[in-house]
C-alpha cells in the first residue's frame, strides 16, 4: 500500500541510500552555541517582485529586532532539493529552510529528522488562531507540528484573452472536451495552444497530474497517489496517458523537451502560446515579463472533479539549528499581518493567515479568490505525493511516453511493476 506512511518509509529508505543519518542536533539552542542575533535562511532562487518582496520581509523583521542578521541563502529549485539532502542529518544547515508541504518531498526531510517539531511554538504564538485550516493541516500530516505556511499555492491555465479571440473562442471551457475544442481552434489559427518546458520534469508532470485526474476521478486518483491503487489495472491510467501523448504531439510548443520553464514562459509572456498551466505566483511573473494584468485570466483545468489543483510550501526550523527561538520569532513575524503586507501577492494571491486578504492591487486575486472558493476540494502535485525515487519513476515514464519510447497501453503497468518492486 502506497499510503502516507508508505511514502514515509521509502522516503526514509531513500535518505538513508544517500547517507543521510536520521540525527540531527539538539534543536533547543541547549548545547550554547546560539547567539540569539543571528539566522541563516534556506531559500530558492528569487527575481523580480519575489525577490523585493522578501527583501523587505527580511528588513522588515530585521527593523523590529534590532542587532539581529538575517543571511538568505538562494539556490535554484534541484540545487536546492539536493543541498538539503546532503545536509540533512549533519551540523551544515540553516536555522531555517524553504520546502514543500508534500510526503514525498517535505515527509522526506522530516523522516530524515532535519526538521524540528515546533508544536511548542505553535501553542506559544497561537498560530492555529492566524492560519487558514488547510496550512495547519500541512503542519500536522507527521505528528506534532513541522513548518509553518509560507504560501498556499493554487494552480490553473493562464490563457491569452487575444489569441482566444483570433482563434474564435467565445467561452472559456468548463469540460474536457471543451478544453480540446479550444486546443484545436488555437491550433487552426496557428497558434501554439499550450506552452510547456521539459527540461524540469515537474512541469509536464503538471499536466499528467490533472489528466489523471481528469480520466480517473477523485476517489480513483486519491487511490493511486496517495494509497493503495494499481496503476497498471486501471484502464483510466491509459486513458489519460493517451491524452498526454496527445497534448505533447498537437498542442505543445515545438521542442518543449528540449527547453526550459522559464524559457516556455517567455512564450506566453510574448504572446507565441496562448496557454499556460501555472500557479498563482505566475500573473505577477507575467507582469514582469511585459504583459498587462488585462492581458491574461486564468479558469480551473476541467477535469470533472471540481477539485482546484495546488500545493503548500512551508519554512521548516531546523533540528540543529542554533537558534530556534529566534527561528520561531521569524516564523510569527512572517505570517503577521504586516509581514504578509510585505510578501503582497508575490509568492501567492491567496495569503495563509485567513485574516488578510489579498492586497487591492495583486494580479487576479477575485479571479483566484473564486477559483479557490467553488472548489469542493484540492489535489496534489505528485511530486508532492511520491517519494523522490518513486517521483524519478513517474517522470521517466512520463517523458517516454511523451518520447515514443513506452507506448501509452503500457505506461501504468510500467509504473506498477516499479512500484511492485522497490514497494
Amino acid at each position: 500500500m502506497f499510503g502516507y506512511k508508505k511514502v514515509l518509509a521509502v522516503a526514509s529508505a531513500a535518505a538513508m541510500a544517500l547517507g543521510l543519518a536520521a540525527c540531527g542536533g539538539s534543536g533547543d539552542g541547549a548545547d550554547g552555541a546560539g547567539d540569539g542575533k543571528s539566522l541563516t535562511i534556506w531559500q530558492l532562487t528569487l527575481d523580480g517582485d519575489q525577490a523585493t518582496a522578501w527583501d523587505a520581509l527580511v528588513k522588515g523583521f530585521e527593523a523590529e529586532n534590532p542587532g539581529v542578521k538575517v543571511t538568505t541563502e538562494n539556490r535554484a529549485v534541484d540545487p536546492h532539493k539536493d543541498a538539503l539532502r546532503q545536509a540533512a542529518g549533519t551540523d551544515s544547515v540553516p536555522d531555517i529552510y524553504r520546502y514543500w508541504g508534500g510526503p514525498g518531498l517535505g515527509g522526506e526531510l522530516i523522516k530524515a529528522n532535519m526538521s524540528l517539531d515546533i508544536t511548542k511554538y505553535y501553542d506559544e504564538y497561537k498560530w492555529a488562531d492566524s492560519l487558514t485550516s488547510v496550512a495547519v493541516a500541512r503542519s500536522e500530516l507527521y505528528g506534532g507540528h513541522n513548518g509553518v505556511a509560507f504560501q498556499e499555492s493554487s494552480e490553473a491555465i493562464y490563457y491569452n484573452k487575444a489569441l482566444f479571440e483570433k482563434a474564435g473562442i467565445t467561452e472559456l471551457p468548463t469540460t474536457y472536451e471543451e478544453l480540446l475544442a479550444a486546443a484545436e481552434k488555437l491550433k487552426a489559427a496557428g497558434i501554439t495552444p499550450m506552452e510547456m518546458g521539459g527540461t524540469v520534469n515537474w512541469h509536464v508532470m503538471r499536466l499528467l497530474d490533472a489528466l489523471i485526474e481528469t480520466e480517473c476521478g477523485a476517489e480513483i486518483a486519491d487511490k493511486l497517489n496517495q494509497g493503495d491503487g494499481n496503476w497498471g489495472t486501471e484502464p483510466c491510467v491509459t486513458d489519460a496517458f493517451v491524452e498526454l501523448k496527445k497534448w505533447g504531439d498537437d498542442y505543445l510548443n515545438q521542442g518543449y523537451m528540449a527547453i526550459s520553464q522559464d524559457d516556455s514562459s517567455q512564450l506566453f509572456f510574448t504572446g507565441q502560446a496562448a496557454m499556460a498551466l501555472e500557479g498563482d505566483w505566475f500573473g505577477p511573473q507575467a507582469v514582469n515579463g511585459g504583459m498587462s494584468a488585462d492581458d491574461f485570466g486564468i479558469f480551473a483545468f476541467p477535469t470533472g472533479t471540481g477539485r482546484i489543483y495546488g500545493f503548500g510550501e512551508l519554512l521548516y526550523v531546523t533540528q540543529a539549528s542554533k537558534n530556534p527561538d529566534l527561528a520561531a520569532k521569524f516564523l510569527d513575524y512572517m505570517i503577521s499581518e504586516d509581514g504578509q503586507a510585505k510578501l503582497g501577492s508575490a509568492f501567492s494571491v491567496i495569503s495563509a493567515n485567513k485574516n488578510v486578504a489579498p492586497p487591492a492591487d495583486a494580479v487576479l486575486a477575485n479571479e483566484w479568490s473564486e477559483l479557490v472558493s467553488q472548489a469542493t476540494g484540492s489535489y496534489l502535485n505528485n511530486d508532492q505525493n511520491f517519494s523522490t525515487a518513486e517521483t524519478g519513476e513517474y517522470w521517466r515514464v512520463q517523458n517516454s511516453v511523451l518520447t515514443g519510447s513506452i507506448s501509452p497501453e503500457d505506461a501504468g503497468k510500467t509504473f506498477q511493476q516499479w512500484r511492485d518492486a522497490n514497494g
